[in-house]
């Protein structure tokens, strides 16, 4: 082996073990912070992972992210890594659910349909259909906005559901399901439960 050779790929070595020091740092912070602070450790970790170009890596540190930002409530800096996520995986199925319950939890009307239109297409692509048409039945159910109901009649269209679609598009035109939410309190509190089980269910 040349001198160039030993000299580049001790480089290599050096930065690698470097990077992994950063990241057990990381790892061992955000297991001692104090709730409502370890979050941020995970999203540190995951902009580190990425611009080493580790990007499976990187998924995986801001999905710890996001799931700590749920579960301590902070819903805009869950968005906030859920949106990194999309720009680096633009299908990631799971991220694009949590987003579409975030979005409905803050009542962003407009983007609540884009990821929902997002969500579908990204699920119907890897054959998710029913468990899709489970979680945006859901979101349908309590939601107050009847676009949005609307919007999710026609993708139930989309997967083939038609009986389902038929009962939630009756939902749009009775002005809301039996169950619809309208007190924002609590319609928050209620998309905010449902963003933690569906971002536990992974990133991608």
């Amino acid at each position: 082996m040349s001198f160039l050779s030993r000299f580049f790929r001790s480089g290599e070595t050096s930065e690698a073990s470097e990077l992994e020091s950063r990241l057990s740092a990381l790892e061992q912070e955000a297991e001692r912070a104090r709730p409502g602070y370890q979050g941020t450790p995970y999203n540190r970790a995951g902009d580190l992972a990425l611009r080493a170009g580790h990007r499976a890596r990187a998924l995986e540190y801001y999905g710890r992210a996001i799931n700590t930002f749920l579960e301590d409530q902070q819903r805009e800096a869950a968005r906030g890594v859920a949106n990194k996520i999309i720009r680096v995986h633009p299908k990631a199925v799971r991220t694009l659910c949590t987003l579409t319950w975030l979005d409905l939890a803050s009542r962003h009307k407009a983007t609540a349909l884009l990821h929902l239109r997002d969500y579908v297409e990204a699920a119907y692509e890897i054959g998710e259909n029913e468990r899709a048409a489970n979680q945006i039945v859901a979101m349908a159910r309590i939601c107050p906005q009847l676009e949005f109901v609307d919007a999710v009649a026609d993708a139930l269209d989309g997967f083939g559901f038609d009986e389902r679609a038929a009962e939630v598009r009756g939902w749009a035109r009775d002005g809301g399901s039996p169950d619809v939410i309208r007190d924002g309190p609590e319609l928050a509190e209620r998309c905010l439960e449902a963003a933690v089980n569906s971002a536990r269910s992974g990133t991608a």
